[in-house]
């Protein structure tokens, strides 16, 4: 549904940025060909966060709760930063 809004808002010639987590390099390039095929420019921004920090961070969003949010444990993040695909250099580079 996201991707739906942001493709019109596209179309029409509107700036969109798409938080989502974009894990993976395939993703993000799925995503910069999409904008592409809409006659619509893309660009990577990527924060660079040591693993401690993020961890630091959980632990303090795990300490205050909200209705929108949900527990997630040190030990079930820990894959998914494994997981996680930098972006290179290159791929921040881009301008397309």
């Amino acid at each position: 549904m996201l991707w739906n809004i942001a493709s019109r808002a596209l179309e029409l010639g509107t700036n969109v940025i798409l938080d989502f987590g974009f894990w993976a390099r395939e993703e993000r390039e799925d995503y910069r060909l999409r904008a592409k095929r809409l006659g619509a420019s893309s660009e990577v921004h990527f924060l660079d966060v040591p693993e401690e920090e993020l961890l630091r961070r959980l632990a303090v969003r795990n300490s205050q709760p909200s209705q929108g949010s949900f527990h997630i444990s040190e030990e079930s993040m820990k894959p998914w930063i494994e997981f996680f695909q930098k972006p290179t250099p290159e791929e921040l580079e881009r301008r397309e």
